[in-house]
């Protein structure tokens, strides 16, 4: 199985929003990386079909994205925005979309009973959905968009507004369905990726600007990235002179980690060290490098 993208263009309007996009993406989890309004979601609903296809063309499997019909029965879709019915139980719900989907009753009931298994909602399948947490309606989602046995799987910031434990449970799930599907996740937060991916690609104002293995993102950044602890009153100087990844307070210091900078004079500091890169910090010195730049830093918010 095997999505092919080629000098992908989309516009709203007048307005360009995807810039000559050229992807190929085989069976496995597949990070999208990006800061909100990279172009991530549009690209999204472009593979699903709900977008068409202005400039360039789309293959998933042989079949050209303009086959609507056959395009949508090989994926399925958890989008950002994601709701079922409030006052159905998580049973009900796959029911009745199941029912949507014509599919019989024999192997719909079995099916229902594999899927809420599968994202562990059996226990929970008399529960109303408005009644759910916000990870097991997320988890709802997966075994709704898994009902017609996809060949890709396309999940939009799934984990948005979960707990630490919910987004732990939520991209072993994603793991255990990507080992004979196509899943590709789209998000702003690098550790979702780094856990579960091994191939990515990020955006960055509707342009991909890096397409290739986590592992050699990560290799970009090795020995550029640093720690210094400072006393608070010299923090912003050092804000001043360096890109700032992450800060903690601790007492009257400041620990800061940091993208190095050789003409910075805090990298003469004697308690400069030098870290070990993560995806996160790559995918920083990556936009840094390309320009980037919020007002000359990136926001930490992207990635919590």
């Amino acid at each position: 199985m095997k999505i092919e993208i080629k000098h992908l263009n989309q516009y709203y309007g007048k307005k360009q929003v995807l810039h000559d996009i050229n992807l190929t993406i085989s069976t496995g989890m597949f990070g999208l990386l990006g800061r909100n309004g990279a172009g991530k979601t549009t690209l999204m609903k472009t593979l699903v079909t709900l977008l068409p296809v202005k400039e360039g063309e789309i293959s998933m499997d042989g079949i050209s994205i303009q086959k609507k019909k056959a395009i949508r029965s090989m994926i399925g879709f958890l989008p950002q925005d994601f709701s079922m019915y409030g006052n159905m139980t998580a049973y009900q719900a796959m029911e009745y979309l199941d029912v949507l989907s014509e599919i019989d009753s024999t192997t719909r009931k079995k099916r229902i009973g594999e899927l809420l298994e599968q994202v562990n909602l059996s226990i929970h399948k008399h529960v109303k959905v408005k009644a759910m947490s916000g990870g097991m309606k997320r988890r709802l989602g997966i075994a709704q968009a898994l009902l017609n046995d996809p060949k890709v799987l396309i999940v939009d910031e799934p984990t948005a507004g979960l707990d630490p434990e919910e987004r732990l449970r939520f991209r072993n799930l994603l793991s255990e369905i990507s080992e004979d599907k196509i899943v590709i996740l789209s998000t702003h937060i690098a550790s979702d990726i780094e856990a579960a991916a091994e191939n990515i690609a990020i955006m960055d104002n509707g342009h991909i600007i890096f397409s290739e293995s986590i592992e050699k993102l990560i290799s970009q950044a090795d020995g550029k990235i640093f720690t210094v602890e400072v006393p608070r009153t010299e923090l912003k100087p050092v804000k001043e002179q360096v890109q700032v990844i992450s800060l903690q307070q601790e007492g009257t210091l400041s620990k800061i980690r940091f993208i190095g900078n050789q003409h910075a004079s805090i990298m003469n500091h004697p308690l400069v060290l030098q870290e070990k890169a993560t995806l996160e910090d790559a995918y920083l010195y990556l936009l840094s490098e390309k320009g980037g730049k919020e007002n000359g830093a990136i926001s930490k918010r992207i990635f919590h």
